[in-house]
C-alpha cells in the first residue's frame, strides 16, 4: 500500500502553522474533559465543570512536559544535549508514553491534594479517559510518518518517507486501534462490572504494558538505540514492569475492595 503521505500542517494562516499532531493532542484532551465529567456526574463527585477543565488543564502540563522530557531522557539525550535549542519543540514529534504517564500521575497527585479528594476515586474515571487520547496521538505518529513499523511483506505494509525503499508495518495504526478504542472498551467495562476503587487505574496501567510489549514486535526500535537486554527494545523494557506491576496491583485493589 502508498503512504498516504498527508501534510503535516492542516492549516497555514501567514507565518502560523497548525499541525495534525497539535490537533491530535487537543481532540484527545477535549474528549477527555467530557467523559470525566460524565464520571465525575456517575460518581457524585463534588467538582465543577471549571473543576473538571482546571484538571484537564492540569493534566495536559503533566503529559506534556512528562513526555517530552520523558523521550529526551529515555530515548535520545545525546542529541539534545547536542541541539539543546530543539528541547522545545513538540510539534516535530518526540514524546515518550512513559514519561508522559509520570507527568501526568504527578500532575493528578497535585491537583487531588489541593482538591482534597480521594486519589483513586478520580484517577479511575482520568484513566478511562486517557485510551481516547492514546488512540489519537498514534494517529497523529501515523499522519507525520514517524514510529514506523519493521520491513514486510503483508498486503497492507507501507513504504513511508522517512523508512527507507521497503515496505513496513503501519504499526502507529495498530497501536492506535489497541491502545485506543480497544483498551477504552475494556476499562469502561471493567468500571461497569467492577465497584472498587483503583481497579480502573492499575488495569490501564496492565493493558497499557501488555499491548505495547506486543505491538514493539512490530515497530521499529529507535535508530539511536536499537534493541538493548535481551534483544528487547527501550519500549518493552519500560512496558514490561507496567503489565507485572498493573497486574498485581489490579488483583490486589479488586480482593482488597
Amino acid at each position: 500500500m502508498t503512504f498516504p503521505n498527508i501534510d503535516p500542517v492542516f492549516l497555514r494562516l501567514g507565518p502560523l502553522e497548525f499541525r495534525w499532531y497539535g490537533l491530535m493532542y487537543i481532540i484527545g484532551f477535549i474528549s477527555a474533559y467530557f467523559i470525566i465529567l460524565s464520571g465525575v456526574r456517575r460518581k457524585g463527585l463534588s467538582l465543577t465543570k471549571d473543576d473538571v477543565a482546571d484538571l484537564i488543564f492540569t493534566v495536559a502540563v503533566g503529559v506534556i512536559l512528562g513526555g517530552r522530557f520523558g523521550y529526551i531522557l529515555f530515548y535520545n539525550l545525546a542529541y539534545y544535549i547536542a541541539n539543546p535549542l530543539k528541547l522545545f519543540a513538540v510539534w516535530e514529534g518526540g514524546m515518550s508514553f512513559h514519561g508522559g504517564l509520570i507527568g501526568a500521575v504527578l500532575a493528578s497527585i497535585f491537583y487531588i491534594r489541593r482538591h482534597k479528594l480521594r486519589f483513586y476515586r478520580l484517577a479511575d474515571i482520568g484513566f478511562l479517559a486517557a485510551p481516547v487520547g492514546l488512540g489519537c496521538g498514534r494517529i497523529g505518529n501515523f499522519i507525520n510518518g514517524e514510529l514506523y513499523g519493521r520491513v514486510s511483506d503483508v498486503p497492507w505494509a507501507m513504504i513511508f518517507p522517512g523508512g527507507g525503499p521497503l515496505p513496513r508495518h503501519p504499526s502507529q495504526l495498530y497501536e492506535a486501534l489497541l491502545e485506543g478504542p480497544v483498551m477504552f472498551l475494556i476499562l469502561y467495562a471493567i468500571s461497569r462490572k467492577v465497584n472498587r476503587d483503583g481497579v480502573v487505574v492499575w488495569s490501564f496501567i496492565a493493558l497499557y504494558g501488555l499491548f505495547r510489549f506486543l505491538l514493539e514486535n512490530f515497530r521499529e526500535p529507535d535508530q539511536q538505540i536499537g534493541y538493548l537486554f535481551g534483544g528487547l527494545s527501550m519500549g518493552q523494557l519500560l512496558s514490561l514492569p507496567m503489565l507485572l506491576v498493573g497486574g498485581l496491583m489490579a488483583l490486589y485493589r479488586l480482593r482488597r475492595g
